[in-house]
């Protein structure tokens, strides 16, 4: 397949045989499992995925790449082709009655906001292989109290297991790019490794906890809970976000709930007073 590389779809093609063989190994992707594919570009894992399955759904925004694509995989397999922006897909609508596996390399001006989008679907996802920027996944695997250890380290490690599995050189892929990928592997959690109450109030604390690295708690989350309610999750407002771990998140999210769960019923206990 003949096609330029568009930087505003960031496209960087992988190519080098030896790293398709590895990837698609490590995926080890069997007859019936449903598959999907984010970015299949020229189609390098695409079609060896496609032939051991015998029927793979992939998403793609270049148009361009669709008609090659479909005349290419005639022979191999059922190919269907959503020409669609991953960051709006809704990947439920593909579940049937197994999860599915999303594989792909994905483009590295989206990679953290797609991550982020995908974990909405993680109820529907069995596990995940992503080729990413190096950088992406070291954040990704990060520990407390690392460099790299930030909002995404959080948020992903509540929702996944994280495992960096191996790198890929930059001329693996054409055009070549600046910076070293890796091989990346996320599986769902069956069981989730803490407990909150809301983990939507976990995610916008985190969120706010983060917004200012070189912060501590006390002044990144002034603005939606009060001191008080860190010392009494046992966690010292002097620390930064890099310092707590999951576990302390979760401690903190719980007590903004309760928090923000009791100034609701206060305020609607004051305004039936008031009728």
């Amino acid at each position: 397949m003949s096609h330029r590389a568009r930087k505003r779809f960031g496209q960087n093609f992988l190519h080098d045989t030896q790293i398709i063989n590895q990837i698609v190994q490590v995926i080890n992707p069997k007859p019936g499992e449903h598959l999907v594919e984010i970015g299949p570009g020229l189609g390098a894992i695409t079609f060896p995925l496609l032939k051991a399955t015998g029927s793979l759904d992939v998403i793609e925004l270049d148009r361009d790449l669709i008609a090659p694509l479909n005349e290419r995989s005639k022979t191999i397999g059922t190919l269907r082709i959503y020409n669609e922006d991953a960051l709006q897909f809704k990947f439920d609508t593909l579940a049937d009655t197994k999860t599915l596996r999303v594989v792909g390399n994905l483009p590295y001006n989206i990679s953290t906001p797609l991550l982020f989008h995908l974990l909405t679907y993680a109820d529907v996802i069995s596990d995940m292989y992503f080729m990413l920027q190096n950088e992406v996944v070291d954040r990704l695997a990060a520990q407390p109290g690392t460099r790299d250890y930030g909002r995404l380290s959080v948020m992903m490690q509540y929702y996944c297991a994280v495992t960096k599995l191996f790198m890929i050189e930059p001329t693996a892929f054409k055009p070549i790019p600046k910076v070293d990928s890796a091989l990346v592997h996320l599986a769902p959690y069956k069981e989730l490794p803490v407990s909150v109450i809301n983990p939507d109030t976990l995610g916008r604390l985190v969120k706010q906890a983060f917004a200012q690295r070189r912060k501590t708690l006390r002044n990144n989350l002034r603005d939606i809970m009060p001191v008080s309610l860190i010392e009494a999750a046992s966690i010292d407002p002097g620390l930064r976000a890099e310092n707590l771990s999951l576990e302390d998140f979760a401690k903190l999210a719980d007590q903004l709930e309760k928090f923000e769960q009791s100034s609701k019923r206060s305020g609607t206990s004051e305004l039936l007073g008031n009728l």
